[in-house]
């Protein structure tokens, strides 16, 4: 399994438990693994046998602009999912965080992992099936 990367994106998202959270966005970071296999693009050179990170980029920046989430860690499921159907990933790895959030704390975060083959992407996947 082959990994594209991204690291350090950072965009402004509505998220956040609290009233106070949800009163303006928040800037988050990112750190993207996509996993998949790159034989093709490696051979072909051409941009349409892999992932277009900068268009990963731009979804996730155009997705974080419409929606609000609660927590993180459905932020990050909703990446995933995102990359699953709408880039073909196989696997992926995300972690996201909050920066600056509390006291003392440069960062708080989460880092979730998941395979396409996982029973339970498949159940929330449509397009896996």
């Amino acid at each position: 399994m082959d990994i594209i990367f991204i690291r350090e994106f950072r965009a402004d998202a509505w998220i956040g438990v609290y009233e106070w959270e949800q009163q303006r966005p928040q800037t988050l970071e990112f750190d993207l693994d996509i996993g998949l296999d790159t034989h093709r693009a490696g051979s072909s050179d051409s941009i349409r046998d892999t992932i277009d990170y900068g268009k990963v980029v731009e979804r996730v920046r155009s997705d974080l602009k419409e929606a609000k989430f609660k927590l993180l860690e459905a932020l990050a499921e909703h990446i995933t999912q995102v990359l699953f159907r709408d880039f073909h990933a196989e696997w992926v790895k995300i972690s996201v965080a909050k920066i600056g959030h509390m006291r003392g704390v440069k960062k708080v975060g989460v880092t979730i992992a998941r395979s396409r083959h996982d029973p339970s992407v498949a159940k929330s996947n449509p397009s896996s099936s």
